[in-house]
């Protein structure tokens, strides 16, 4: 009588799939998008840029991918974060409309409330 041959069952698949998150993972995190949930370490540090519209703005850029944080004051009367974490980020101020825009790589502009500009 014969033994039949147990088949074991391919780890290609598997592996293949664990490749693909990986994969998918590796691309979130570098696009920006996951910069959130990277290590503090892996930011700059926060640099003063010049005095927008009256504004205090700080910004620091992440050095593992393409994003940028900024902090943004007018004294004690309002305080706001802007995160660009792959793409540009907007806000508006409360007190008088000034319009702030942040690129991944710091670059911060603010537009006052009634400057059409070009």
């Amino acid at each position: 009588m014969a033994l039949s041959r147990l088949r074991r069952p391919s780890l290609a698949l598997p592996l293949v799939a664990v490749l693909v998150l990986l994969g998918l993972a590796g691309w979130y995190v570098l696009s920006g998008r996951g910069a959130g949930y990277l290590p503090q370490s892996s930011w700059g540090p926060w640099q003063e840029k010049r005095d927008k519209e009256g504004w205090s703005v700080w910004v620091r850029v992440n050095s593992w991918s393409d994003a940028a944080e900024a902090d943004v004051h007018m004294g004690k009367a309002e305080g706001f974060t802007i995160k660009a974490y792959g793409k540009a980020a907007r806000a508006t101020t409360v007190m008088d409309g000034t319009r702030f825009t942040l690129t991944p790589g710091g670059r911060v502009t603010a537009r006052a409330a009634g400057d059409t500009g070009p």
